[in-house]
């Protein structure tokens, strides 16, 4: 197989899912058939706690658009929000149909381009960044260099958050928690899936600013999409508070 084969994901269809994949062992995108704008997968919904912390959701930016779950959810319930995505991989951009991916309007801009290339050169300050970059060999080097996330912070809103999806087990985990910390000023949040694949981590300079008590609806979210991510809101906001949901 060519390398320019191993760039191309496969896509595969159960009898109520359609799968993205670089190979057999991990899953790039899932997307359910009856609610193809639903977060199928349980760290895509932890990624959305960026609505926790962050003081305004008016402009996010993404890297890696994958099966576009994420970027699907934003534009159905964050309906206030300019979203643009980087993706740097053309195999990936052709798929947008066949995940429902919405065309490209006022509200939604997806582009082909280098995501560190596009955070060092991003024209204005977001309120939230989301990496999840994965290719076929994991997670770039040029995503989760020390240069990468100085550039993050420096692309971020004052307030503003970087939510990135990493290897839970990789060996280099501890190396990039330290970058972030040492780009941010203050140790990230960290949390979990239940099935301890993915970790979600959590940013801002100048600390995280969880609110107390039990998270309800954000202002900038829909009533019909909290209902699919109040349960990962729980779970991230007792790890913000130390303690294990329950």
């Amino acid at each position: 197989m060519s390398e320019r084969d191993d760039d191309v994901p496969r896509v595969s269809e159960t009898l109520d899912r359609r799968v993205m994949q670089f190979s057999d062992a991990e899953v790039q995108s899932r997307m359910w058939l009856r609610d193809p704008d639903a977060l199928d997968l349980e760290y895509t919904r932890l990624m959305m706690g960026f609505l926790l912390f962050a003081g305004s959701a008016e402009r996010i930016a993404m890297i890696g658009l994958g099966g576009g779950s994420i970027a699907k959810f934003c534009h159905r319930h964050l309906r206030r929000t300019r979203l643009e995505v980087a993706e740097v991989n053309p195999e990936v951009l052709a798929l947008r149909d066949r995940f429902h991916l919405p065309a490209d309007d006022e509200r939604l801009a997806v582009r082909l381009v280098d995501g560190a290339r596009f955070v060092r050169d991003a024209p204005v300050r977001f309120d939230a960044l989301l990496v999840d970059g994965f290719d076929r060999h994991g997670l770039p080097r040029q995503l989760c260099s020390q240069r990468f996330y100085d550039d993050a912070a420096d692309a971020l809103q004052p307030g503003g958050v970087l939510v990135a999806n990493l290897h839970a087990n990789h060996a280099e985990q501890p190396v990039w928690l330290a970058r972030v910390r040492h780009s941010f000023g203050h140790e990230p949040l960290v949390v979990h899936d239940d099935d301890r694949s993915n970790c979600v981590v959590f940013a801002c300079r100048g600390g995280l600013k969880p609110a107390r008590g039990v998270p309800r609806c954000p202002v900038a979210l829909s009533a019909s999409g909290w209902p699919a991510l109040s349960a990962a809101f729980l779970k991230i906001a007792a790890a913000a508070r130390g303690a294990s949901p329950g």
